[in-house]
């Protein structure tokens, strides 16, 4: 298991204490704003450096504190212990592994992998284009970090090439289109490829738990060519426009993802049930699909995540729950959390940022 233990210091509303993790599965039962979440998210900030819930750090910090710090201590798949240290002071974040400062939170990434279950997954449902996006390229840096430079190669030419169409330097979107097109290129061949094997995982699991055959993830990249000189020719075309908007209107930035069901749009037509579903199976898909990847276990942090199943699909779906390395979850007093306990589990009772167990 890799999380042993994590301490707190004016972390939201959690007390200054240190939580023993020691067990392959921990529950954490309490009401609602009790803390449960802020436990499940300190252990997401430790593992990737930043929360789920916001990207302002300033407000982890307890209300009149301006400050914070997480420590966790960890196992490794060698056995061996290890710390890392999140604390943010003076507007800034400083993280360590090892008392050893990390500059870039890609060095995290494969140190203790997360798989986060919660109810704004429903989003990757039901959202945004942009929401769908991010969940792919989640699952794909997940396994392969080196795609998040790739990522961020796209995203700062990207950035320039926006800011030199709204200051109308268009003598120098030549040499931007090129690279905005290599960069694009690569995002593209990684999201084909990763939607194409994922999809032998999600599809399957889909059908297993919900009963309805042929649902899967469609790709449709913004740029319908495959070759660099066509292209080129595209955002050459597309100039004139994206002068008058002031943007960049095609790339893999405006890339569709969606769900079908032999060849048609599933979620507009789900019920409220299968798209919530939909959610909980894209992560459940997530974890095995990184597993297969490189062979390793997740974490899983489940936040309250089967309240709106209904008991026959809640009994599936966990019976049906990815191999993990450890296991959390939260539960609401009522829910009958008993039931999918182990003799190892540890069941923490949350209060006020106070628990006992």
């Amino acid at each position: 298991m890799p999380f042993l233990s994590v301490s707190f210091t004016d972390y939201r509303n959690i007390g200054n204490d240190t939580l023993d993790l020691l067990s392959g599965e921990v529950f954490f039962v309490g009401d609602n704003g009790q803390g449960k979440t802020n436990i499940l998210e300190s252990l997401y900030v430790a593992a990737y450096g930043g929360s789920f819930r916001t990207r302002n750090d300033a407000e982890l910090a307890a209300r009149g504190t301006g400050a914070y710090s997480i420590r966790v201590l960890f196992r490794d798949s060698g056995d061996r212990t290890h710390t890392i240290s999140v604390v943010y002071q003076d507007g800034k974040k400083r993280i360590e592994k090892n008392a050893k400062n990390i500059t870039d939170r890609k060095e995290l990434v494969d140190t203790i992998p997360c798989v986060l279950f919660c109810h704004d997954d429903l989003d990757f449902a039901t959202g945004n284009p942009e929401r769908k996006r991010f969940f792919i390229d989640q699952s794909l840096s997940m396994y392969d970090s080196s795609y998040i430079d790739v990522l961020r190669k796209y995203k700062k030419v990207l950035k320039t090439r926006n800011s030199i169409i709204r200051e109308k330097r268009h003598d120098m979107l030549d040499i931007l289109d090129t690279q905005l097109a290599e960069a694009g290129m690569e995002v593209i061949e990684r999201r084909e490829k990763t939607i194409r094997d994922f999809n032998q995982v999600f599809a399957r699991l889909y059908r297993e738990v919900s009963g309805i055959e042929g649902v899967s993830i469609e790709y449709s990249p913004s740029w319908k060519k495959d070759a660099l000189s066509d292209i080129l020719v595209s955002l050459a075309e597309r100039r004139e426009l994206d002068s008058t908007l002031g943007t960049s209107t095609s790339g893999p930035h405006r890339d569709r993802i969606r769900f079908v069901r032999k060849g048609t749009a599933f979620v507009p037509t789900a019920s409220t049930g299968q798209r919530r579903l939909l959610s909980l199976l894209l992560r459940t898909a997530q974890a095995r699909f990184y597993t297969e990847k490189n062979g390793k276990k997740p974490v899983l942090l489940m936040d309250d995540v089967m309240l709106e199943l209904d008991p026959d699909k809640r009994q599936r779906f966990t019976a049906l729950l990815p191999e993990y390395d450890q296991l959390f979850c939260t539960f609401l007093p009522g829910e009958p959390y008993e039931r999918y306990k182990r003799s190892s589990t540890r069941v923490y009772h949350v209060s006020e940022g106070t628990w006992n167990g």
